[in-house]
C-alpha cells in the first residue's frame, strides 16, 4: 500500500475520534508536509480537509434519519458545540443540520465518500540521482499557500519575472522554486520561493527576500512534462519512492526544491525540470 493509501485507511479506521496530523503523517511514513502535499495532489484535498468532509458526511446521513440530538451528533463528528457544528456543517453542504433532519433527505448535499485505496493513483518516475550540494543563496518573492491553493504559484512567478537578470549578484540561468515548512507553523500549508541564485544578500531589491539553504545530500528527480503536472510527479516521490527507498527526508525548514534550468521555456511551461529532496545522512 502507497503512503497515500495508508494516510486513508487510518483515517477511516480512526474517524470516530481525534485524529491529528502528526498521527496520519506517522501513519503514512511521510512528513507533515509531504503528507499535506501528497494527500492535496491525489486527493484534492489537504488530509485535514477530507477528514473533516468524512465526518460531517457521516453526520448527514445520522441527521437525515431524523437524530434527536443535534449536539449529541456534533460531538460525535468532532464539534464542541452546537454553533461549531453549525458553522462547518453549512460551510460544507450549503445548509444547517436542522434543514437536513427536517426535510430526511440526502439528495441535495454534495456527499464525501470514502475514497479507495485504488483510486488514490500517481504517476510513475524514472530512477533519480544523488547529488551533494549547498549551501545555496537565494533571492526572490516568498509567499504562504494552503496546499489546495498551489494553484496560485504561477501567479507568484508572474510578479517575481521581472526581476530575473536585474539582480545584484545574480546566478544567470537557472530559478529555484523552494517549499519549506511556513514560519507560522500553519499546518494546511507552505511556504513558496519564486528565487533566483545569488552570490550574497548585498543590495536585495525592495520587496524580495533571501534565504539561506545550508549543504545537503539530495535525491534529484526530472520532470519531464508540462510544468502545471508537476504535483503528479512529487505524490510519485513521496507516495511511493521515498517509503520504500529506505531513505529519510532531512529535518529543518527545507522541504523541496524545483529547479529550473536554461532548458525550462516559462512561456510555454515545457521543457522540463527537477524536484530536489533533502535526504537525511
Amino acid at each position: 500500500m502507497n503512503a497515500i493509501g495508508k494516510a486513508l485507511w487510518y483515517i477511516e479506521s480512526h474517524s470516530a475520534r481525534p485524529v491529528t496530523l502528526d498521527e496520519m503523517a506517522e501513519a503514512s511514513g511521510l512528513s507533515r508536509f509531504h503528507l499535506s502535499r501528497t494527500f492535496a495532489a491525489v486527493v484534492g484535498q489537504s488530509p485535514s480537509a477530507y477528514l473533516r468532509a468524512r465526518r460531517l458526511t457521516e453526520a448527514a446521513r445520522t441527521l437525515a434519519t431524523g437524530a434527536p440530538d443535534i449536539l449529541s451528533v456534533a460531538l460525535d463528528a468532532g464539534y464542541g458545540s452546537h454553533e461549531a457544528f453549525t458553522r462547518a456543517f453549512r460551510d460544507q453542504f450549503g445548509v444547517t443540520p436542522e434543514q437536513v433532519r427536517a426535510s430526511r433527505t440526502l439528495e441535495s448535499l454534495a456527499l464525501v465518500e470514502p475514497i479507495r485505496m485504488t483510486d488514490a493513483r500517481v504517476s510513475t518516475i524514472a530512477p533519480p540521482k544523488f547529488q551533494t550540494a549547498g549551501p545555496l543563496l537565494i533571492a526572490g518573492m516568498r509567499k504562504y499557500f494552503r496546499f489546495e491553493d498551489r494553484g496560485g504559484i504561477p501567479a507568484l512567478w508572474s510578479l517575481f519575472g521581472p526581476h530575473i537578470g536585474n539582480i545584484p549578484g545574480e546566478i544567470p540561468s537557472v530559478t529555484y522554486g523552494v517549499c519549506l515548512a511556513p514560519v507560522d507553523g500553519a499546518e494546511c500549508g507552505f511556504d513558496y520561493v519564486a528565487g533566483v541564485g545569488v552570490k550574497s544578500f548585498d543590495e536585495l531589491p525592495e520587496g524580495l527576500t533571501g534565504i539561506r539553504l545550508p549543504r545537503h545530500d539530495y535525491v534529484i528527480f526530472r520532470h519531464a512534462g508540462h510544468v502545471s503536472s508537476v504535483g503528479a510527479t512529487c505524490a510519485a516521490i513521496y507516495s511511493e519512492w521515498l517509503p520504500s527507498s529506505g531513505r529519510k527526508q532531512a529535518e529543518g525548514p527545507l522541504q523541496m526544491i524545483e529547479r529550473y534550468g536554461p532548458e525550462f521555456n516559462s512561456r510555454t511551461g515545457l521543457g522540463g525540470l527537477e524536484i530536489w529532496g533533502p535526504l537525511a545522512r
